[in-house]
């Protein structure tokens, strides 16, 4: 908005001024209609880490994409002044910021010194970093030792010189797994910088955290790195010699490992029983492999987060429906209470001493910002790095329930045009989050908002198999992809209809991922939506697990395709088995390096549009994976998705707005 010339394209392109938006255009304090240039300049803020002495907080904040990424940089907060200011600067990223135990440098990942992340350290007041590792291995993670002198990495060895020539002569065929360079444990001397390997190279580590001793440290890791199941399990590393010894075993996926500040006990989210993803904050006690689940009965929600604190309380994030909430567990597993609640969503946290806790907030009309809590009063607001967006109109969501066809209660969030009154019925677009363990957040959502100033009404279920309504909901879907899940979003739009708001001759969806497999599913089961978007979806549920990476997420759902009772399942519930069904104009947006769900599943549904005669585009993304992130491309992308309704939707008519 810096020039009167975009302003004109805005004018001529994207409808700013448009009756529908509901607003005037010109005069002080009108707000801009949001765009697919301006929906990506958002930033996100994460990894929130707390000076030793509580007087500063690193974090890491998200730039808006430029060419071919989006970088990362440290930022940092000055408690005693009440300021913020970037940190580190470089034409690459800077994240992971870690503190000395002194609290004199902070440590952080950058790959400012090439393609690989290294190991950078930094003085806590500022100057210039200096990579205190060097080598082309890249490295996942590491935490510092209780006393300084070390820091213990993740990553695998580094290519030998014989396997830069065999890349750079062209002769560098590979065998699956067996060449594989698994992320191992390093120990480095802080002081000397000389590592040191300490765990097999033959075994994959996921994550390490260091016991208070200074000898040990808890890893999750498997000696079968090749395996396509779930073989983590919990070690305890003797540092001196590298012995490992199996603590627990885990069933299921699980995470985000942290040691008391005692040593007594590791918490870790984990699997309610066995899958599909961790949902519950578990307690391992250090001298027992039984693990208690503390938040399972008391909470039954989806732990995003948790901090151990000082009295060996746990403050942990869940979800909540399309919210998030604050709850703390004592020691003994029991839920505690707050005296105060947050009515806004926390994301990233760090606890201060005493009851304050920073955090990372956002709602659907407010994007990502640190605020600070004293758990008595309202929070406050401390950054405002994205107050840019204060300049557009975004629509505050309606969330609501309906009854689905079994009675199941389902929640799910409408937006509507500014000044809408009810008075004609609407477009409606349906779109449908990923997952299936995924859900509808209070969020700023792009495709959502920009197709709401065009005149539609957004339809958001968080259909059964969402996470944030407890495991016992989640696991209403297990292998019935396309039963219940697809009645829920049927039964919500035949609401919405019979509460006049809803077109039945204008009808959309569209989704990612899992929300793209819904949408194929839907153009071959009815014929009552009028256009769909189907973004990295699965059409073939067989080759998607033949494909994908990490399928031990949708066996939980199936079991494997090999064995042939489980034959039919994976096929009843694949959308390319019904394709000669299928009416309903669809683009297929697929990214060509994801690796999730690879490019042969919207090339398969490609396919049999075309060879059915339905109307259908794919429009593949260079060097994208599951997540897209090149600038260029994620401007084409929304364009693509907003011509593609529009002309399917012929969303014309104008309705009735209240002016007053």
């Amino acid at each position: 908005m810096k020039n009167a010339r975009f302003a004109l394209i805005l004018l001529a392109v994207f409808g700013y001024g448009h009756p529908l938006s509901g607003q005037e255009t010109t005069g002080p304090g009108v707000k801009m209609p949001l765009t697919p240039e301006a929906a990506i300049n958002i930033h996100f803020l994460s990894d929130l880490q707390l000076s030793p002495d509580r007087t500063h907080l690193a974090f890491v904040v998200s730039e808006v994409p430029k060419g071919e990424q989006r970088a990362q940089h440290i930022w940092m907060y000055d408690k005693k002044t009440d300021t913020v200011r970037q940190f580190t600067y470089s034409k690459k990223s800077e994240t992971s910021p870690r503190w000395s135990p002194d609290g004199t440098q902070l440590a952080f990942l950058s790959n400012r010194g090439g393609d690989e992340q290294q190991i950078f350290l930094m003085n806590s007041s500022g100057g210039e970093a200096a990579a205190r590792t060097k080598g082309k291995s890249n490295i996942k993670s590491f935490a510092w030792s209780k006393d300084g002198k070390y820091i213990a990495y993740i990553a695998p060895d580094a290519k030998t010189e014989e396997d830069e020539k065999k890349e750079k002569d062209k002769n560098d065929a590979r065998i699956a797994d067996t060449d594989d360079k698994q992320p191992r444990v390093w120990l480095l001397t802080v002081e000397s910088g000389d590592p040191k390997a300490i765990t097999p190279a033959n075994w994959a580590i996921k994550e390490l955290a260091w016991m208070p001793s200074g000898q040990n440290l808890v890893v999750s890791a498997t000696d079968h790195p090749e395996s396509d199941q779930n073989t983590d399990r919990i070690f305890g590393v003797h540092l001196p010699d590298g012995e490992m010894v199996q603590l627990a075993a885990p069933r299921g996926p699980f995470g985000e490992l942290r040691v008391s500040p005692k040593g007594k006990s590791i918490a870790y989210i984990g699997a309610r029983e066995d899958g599909p993803s961790p949902h519950d904050l578990m307690l391992l006690p250090v001298e027992n492999d039984a693990a208690q689940n503390i938040s399972g009965l008391s909470l039954d929600r989806q732990i995003f987060d948790f901090r151990w604190l000082p009295d060996g309380t746990l403050l942990a994030v869940a979800a909540d429906g399309f919210h998030t909430k604050f709850s703390a567990f004592g020691a003994s597993g029991t839920l505690k209470q707050f005296t105060s609640t947050v009515s806004i969503n926390p994301s990233a946290f760090a606890p201060s001493d005493g009851e304050e806790v920073f955090f990372v907030s956002q709602t659907a009309t407010q994007p990502q910002e640190l605020f600070v809590w004293d758990q008595k009063t309202s929070p406050r607001q401390i950054t405002h790095i994205n107050d840019g967006w204060k300049q557009y109109s975004l629509a505050t969501p309606e969330f609501y329930k309906y009854k689905s066809f079994d009675g199941q209660e389902i929640e799910a969030a409408l937006l509507k045009p500014a000044g809408y009154i009810g008075k004609i019925k609407l477009p409606l677009i349906t779109l449908i989050h990923g997952g299936p363990t995924g859900a509808w957040e209070d969020t700023v959502e792009p495709w959502g908002q920009l197709l709401v100033a065009r005149g539609c009404a957004i339809f958001y279920p968080n259909i059964r198999g969402s996470i944030g309504y407890g495991q016992k909901f989640i696991e209403m879907n297990r292998g019935d992809w396309g039963g219940g899940d697809f009645r829920d979003v049927m039964a919500g739009v035949d609401d919405l209809i019979a509460r006049g708001i809803a077109d039945p001759d204008r009808l959309a969806i569209g989704g990612w991922s899992y929300g793209g497999y819904m949408s194929e599913w839907a153009v071959t089961q009815t014929t009552r939506f009028k256009a769909a978007v189907s973004g990295a979806g699965l059409s073939n549920l067989i080759s998607e697990y033949g494909t994908e990476q990490h399928p031990s997420y949708d066996e939980w759902f199936y079991g494997v395709p090999y064995e042939p009772e489980k034959i039919a399942g994976f096929l009843n519930s694949s959308p390319f088995v019904h394709l000669k069904n299928a009416k309903t104009p669809t683009l297929i947006l697929q990214g060509e390096a994801d690796t999730v769900d690879p490019v042969g599943q919207s090339l398969e549904l490609y396919r049999g549009l075309k060879r059915y005669g339905v109307d259908t585009e794919l429009v593949l993304y260079p060097r994208e994976p599951h997540g897209f992130h090149e600038e260029k491309h994620l401007i084409d992308r929304l364009n693509r998705i907003l011509a593609w309704y529009d002309k399917y939707l012929k969303a014309d008519s104008v309705p009735q707005l209240n002016t007053k």
